[in-house]
Formats: structure tokens, C-alpha cells, sequence
């Protein structure tokens, strides 16, 4: 296990040291839950992209063979008429 130090004022150590003891635990193993918890955790764009394929993933599994491309042409899309 590898040591750290970290600095702090005064007061951010005495109320670490009242959160600790309310715990029944250590200011040491208040930042190493911290740690875990912070290297464990996935990171924003991580969970955008994957909830981003499983909706893909889900509308292809709703609409088995649908493609847009396959509904209007380039041509089709970008047409317009005429004002009347």
C-alpha cells in the first residue's frame, strides 16, 4: 500500500476528523473510499457514448431493416416548391 500527503487548513482537518469518528472510521479511509470511488467512476462522455449505442441499439432492434437513407433520396430531402 503506498502512503500520500495531503495538505489542509485547520478547519477542513478537524471537521474530516468529526466526520471520521461520527463514521467510526479514519480521515484515511474517508479519502481512500473517496479514491475508489473516484477511479471507479465512469466518466461523463464514457456513459454518454455507451447510453448513446444502446438507443441506437434499440431503435435498430424496434425497426428491424429501417435506414433513412433508404426512405428519401439527398435529392428528395432538399427539394423545395414553389411559392405560390
Amino acid at each position: 500500500m503506498k502512503n500520500i500527503t495531503v495538505s489542509v487548513d485547520a478547519d477542513l482537518y478537524h471537521r474530516a476528523r468529526v466526520r471520521a469518528a461520527q463514521k467510526q472510521s479514519t480521515i484515511s479511509a474517508l479519502v481512500r473510499e473517496f479514491l475508489i470511488h473516484l477511479v471507479e467512476e465512469e466518466p461523463e462522455f464514457e456513459r454518454l457514448r455507451r447510453e448513446q449505442h444502446e438507443l441506437i441499439a434499440r431503435i435498430r432492434a424496434s425497426k428491424p431493416g429501417f435506414s433513412a437513407s433508404k426512405r428519401l433520396s439527398r435529392d428528395d430531402v432538399h427539394k423545395r416548391r414553389a411559392v405560390r
